[in-house]
Protein backbone atom coordinates (compact mmCIF):
# COMPACT_ATOMS: atom_id res chain seq x y z
CA UNK A 1 0.00 0.00 0.00
CA UNK A 2 2.80 2.72 0.73
CA UNK A 3 4.15 1.94 -3.26
CA UNK A 4 1.18 4.25 -4.19
CA UNK A 5 2.51 7.36 -2.23
CA UNK A 6 5.26 6.74 -4.70
CA UNK A 7 3.53 5.84 -8.01
CA UNK A 8 0.77 8.15 -7.75
CA UNK A 9 3.21 11.14 -7.61
CA UNK A 10 5.27 9.61 -10.23
CA UNK A 11 2.68 9.02 -12.73
CA UNK A 12 1.18 12.54 -11.80
CA UNK A 13 4.47 13.61 -13.11
CA UNK A 14 4.60 11.93 -16.13
CA UNK A 15 1.45 13.21 -17.05
CA UNK A 16 2.23 16.75 -16.86
CA UNK A 17 5.50 15.81 -19.09
CA UNK A 18 2.71 14.26 -21.67
CA UNK A 19 0.96 17.54 -21.36
CA UNK A 20 4.00 19.79 -21.91
CA UNK A 21 5.12 17.40 -24.84
CA UNK A 22 1.65 18.20 -26.61
CA UNK A 23 1.38 21.55 -25.79
CA UNK A 24 4.77 22.15 -27.42
CA UNK A 25 4.07 19.87 -30.53
CA UNK A 26 1.34 22.06 -31.22
CA UNK A 27 2.51 25.57 -30.26
CA UNK A 28 5.55 24.34 -32.81
CA UNK A 29 3.09 23.27 -35.67
CA UNK A 30 3.89 19.62 -35.94
CA UNK A 31 0.26 19.21 -36.54
CA UNK A 32 -0.65 22.40 -38.99
CA UNK A 33 -0.70 20.15 -42.44
CA UNK A 34 -1.36 16.30 -42.45
CA UNK A 35 -2.62 16.30 -45.45
CA UNK A 36 0.29 16.97 -47.45
CA UNK A 37 2.68 14.44 -46.42
CA UNK A 38 0.82 11.49 -47.28
CA UNK A 39 -0.18 13.03 -50.81
CA UNK A 40 3.20 13.63 -51.46
CA UNK A 41 4.27 9.99 -51.48
CA UNK A 42 1.83 9.35 -54.42
CA UNK A 43 2.32 12.00 -56.43
CA UNK A 44 4.73 11.00 -59.66
CA UNK A 45 8.21 12.41 -60.06
CA UNK A 46 8.77 15.66 -62.18
CA UNK A 47 12.02 13.79 -63.89
CA UNK A 48 12.50 10.13 -63.22
CA UNK A 49 15.90 10.39 -64.85
CA UNK A 50 17.22 12.08 -62.36
CA UNK A 51 16.31 9.32 -59.56
CA UNK A 52 19.55 7.46 -60.10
Amino acid sequence: MTILLLLVPISVLLLGAAIAAFAWAVRGGQFDDLDTAPLQILADDTNPSDAD
